[in-house]
């Protein structure tokens, strides 16, 4: 059914909605919340927790002052609270609260609750009429990523009625397994998903939509891993003196565990079958050298070779750093780049030299895999950060050639023992070293008291002619209150640093020309500090970068901040991660100091998933891009590892899936291969 048969979705609405991907009520069903905002009763100063989301009632008292700081307006007041104590609000570039606000009239003020010496503090607080917070008192409402002139109010309401409407009724989990798990149906696990009646509801929802999104991918990695098992070799390759002169020019040594990796790879494309294999190493670690080394024995040997990066600005970089080496060691390669962003002319151009033959290295983005490109001998596939492409995405480029190598790169950090599920289908290389003139980053877990302290810092390393990196966790304001986010705090940060200092903003709601023009000057150094959300955790590589800031730091999953913190330490300089926390829990800072212990994502990696465990699923999504749309693999690793246990089981009683209990499910995973976007589930 299509969202414009709601009640309330016109057309202009239904563009809105189009641009989260969302055309018909049965993909509405599936746009889950990202968060939850819980109406708890108002509770005394005493009693609230301090670093949490607290509601306390109270009265404005004495003046309501505003002061404006380097362009930034800044409302202060105090507020005498219904138990007593004294509790000081601030609110940034909201002037008008001066005169909507009146004194002596009894608010409920709602926001996360600092303590500063001996002072209660809330900053950007919504306020509510007592009457108003009645209402919701107990609720637990859904928070829906939204875009631009489309409410969560909106899209809540549609939600409602495409519960209503869309048939829910066949569950496509055999029933057997249901009773196994004691799941509840996926009708009532999408319902209380969206409108959870207490949080054991949510929790128990949750478990069943986690559990269904692994198993249907593990099962869908099992199909592919058959499929491709036996392929033989179309492409036999013979080793090349290129490769070995090339490692001998260069003014480093491979490391032992980039020797050893090189090796595997060299066996197999010489072997009698296909190449299907995973690098996983640490950002630092040299994935991209031993996917040039690939490149170039592919095309000694007379193939095509393509490789693939999630972004323009990460294929550019791939492409100018090929040509730097074709150049200065006259290799056989004639790369081309192949980008979104290429002129009509210019990708005619490219699409006759890739078909000739005459471009032997084709290196891009997802301009690769459309269906104009046509390849001369394409025998070797690359993909760069796989945890950014769907595995429909790898699919349709490895269809470009037949029965291609297949070689995936990773900087993500996950156990051997998750990576061996969610990469069934592919043999796993790891590169556990890191180049030994690489200075290790200097990290430093605080608390908010240090922020003027940072500020002053990256004043300094911005004098010293380097680059940051401020990473918050929201876009914009009115997400999650008590958290920072890209717009204000760029606004904030333009106020407080010296005016010299050139800042600009990015973040996932951007058009993609925006974000690769903003990325692209930043490492053109034409930006100083960069204010982002974790859109930057892959495809940027600038070397001059030498401080990352993370606000909000206890929100984010260890691996993640590793992810980031791969940023920087690029280039010879020495560089710093301040991870920035506004909780002081001890639980909370030691796990955070976790990272100040080691640079070895692995080894963080192993300790986030010990620290995990059920954990709070109200908050930012922790693994990163994995494009799970509920499931976190560090989170949920026991789910993980019950869904592989039962796809085992199912793949034991029917390779094919045959048969009446199955039909759903089979028919399921057929829709899911069908996907050719990735966006649903990607590894």
């Amino acid at each position: 059914m299509k969202i414009t048969a709601l009640k309330g979705i016109g057309e202009k609405t239904a563009v809105l909605f189009g641009k989260l991907h969302i055309t018909t009520a049965e993909e509405l069903v599936r746009y889950y919340p990202r968060d939850y905002e819980y109406f708890s009763a108002p509770v005394s100063l005493e009693e609230a927790e301090v670093d949490g989301v607290a509601a306390v009632s109270g009265r404005i008292r004495g003046n309501i002052a505003t002061r404006h700081v380097k362009g930034l307006s800044i409302t202060s007041f105090e507020v005498s609270c219904a138990c007593g104590g004294i509790l000081h609000m601030t609110y940034f570039n909201m002037p008008y609260l001066k005169n909507s606000l009146k004194r002596d009239v009894q608010y409920i003020f709602r926001g996360c609750l600092q303590k500063k010496g001996s002072r209660f503090v809330m900053e950007q607080a919504k306020m509510y009429k007592p009457e108003e917070y009645d209402k919701m008192a107990g609720c637990m409402l859904p928070m829906y990523s939204t875009t631009k002139g489309l409410s969560n109010n909106t899209i809540t309401k549609a939600v409602k009625q495409a519960i209503a409407v869309t048939d829910l009724s066949d569950d496509y989990l055999p029933a057997w397994i249901q009773d196994a798990e004691g799941f509840c149906t996926e009708r009532e696990a999408i319902r209380q998903i969206h409108f959870p009646d207490n949080r054991e509801s949510l929790v128990r929802a949750r478990e069943r939509m986690v559990f269904d999104e692994f198993l249907l991918f593990i099962l869908m990695v099992r199909r592919m891993r058959d499929a491709n098992q036996e392929a033989a070799n179309q492409y036999p390759m013979i080793e090349v003196a290129e490769t070995e002169r090339l490692i001998e020019g260069l003014p480093y040594r491979l490391t032992g565990a980039q020797k050893k990796v090189w090796g595997e790879i060299r066996s197999d494309l010489s072997s009698n079958h296909a190449m299907n294999r995973l690098i996983q190493g640490d950002v630092g670690s040299g994935k991209t050298i031993l996917a040039f080394l690939s490149l170039i024995m592919c095309v000694a040997n007379g193939y095509q070779g393509a490789m693939m990066a999630p972004t323009e600005v990460l294929a550019a970089q791939h492409y100018e750093s090929l040509l730097q080496l074709r150049k200065r060691y006259g290799l056989s390669v004639r790369p081309v780049l192949l980008t979104g962003s290429v002129s009509a002319k210019e990708r005619r151009e490219i699409y006759g030299r890739i078909e000739s033959g005459e471009a032997n290295v084709i290196i891009g983005t997802h301009a690769l895999i459309q269906e104009r490109v046509s390849y001369h001998s394409l025998a070797l596939v690359i993909t760069d950060e796989q945890h950014r492409f769907g595995v429909r995405q790898r699919e349709s480029l490895t269809q470009k050639g037949e029965r291609t190598h297949v070689l995936v790169m990773s900087a993500t950090p996950i156990p051997r023992t998750l990576a061996i599920i969610l990469y069934g289908d592919l043999h796993i290389s790891v590169l556990d070293e890191l180049p030994a003139n690489r200075l290790p980053i200097k990290n430093c877990v605080v608390n908010i008291s240090y922020r003027e302290t940072a500020y002053r810092f990256i004043e300094k390393e911005v004098a010293s002619g380097h680059q940051v990196y401020v990473i918050c966790p929201m876009v914009e304001e009115g997400e999650m209150d008590e958290l920072e986010n890209v717009v204000s705090y760029t606004a904030k940060l333009k106020g407080t640093l010296d005016t010299s200092i050139q800042i600009a903003s990015l973040h996932g709601r951007m058009k993609p020309a925006l974000k690769n023009q903003i990325m692209e000057a930043f490492a053109a150094h034409q930006i100083d500090v960069l204010v982002s959300t974790t859109v930057i955790e892959v495809g940027i590589n600038v070397p001059n970068a030498t401080v990352m800031m993370v606000e909000n730091a206890e929100r984010f999953g260890l691996a993640q901040l590793h992810q980031l913190r791969g940023r920087v330490g690029r280039g010879d300089a020495q560089s710093y991660c301040i991870f920035m926390s506004k909780s002081q829990k001890p639980e909370t800072m030691s796990r955070l100091k976790i990272l100040n212990e080691s640079n070895d994502g692995f080894y963080i990696a192993s300790q986030d998933l010990k620290l995990r465990g059920p954990g709070d699923m109200f908050g930012i999504r922790q693994s990163g891009d994995l494009h799970f749309a509920l499931g976190d693999i560090y989170q949920d690793a026991a789910i993980l590892q019950r869904a592989s246990d039962w796809a085992d089981r199912i793949l034991a009683q029917s390779r094919e899936l045959t048969g009446e209990e199955y039909g759903l499910l089979r028919q399921r995973l057929d829709d899911m291969m069908a996907l050719d976007t990735g966006n649903v589930i990607a590894l």
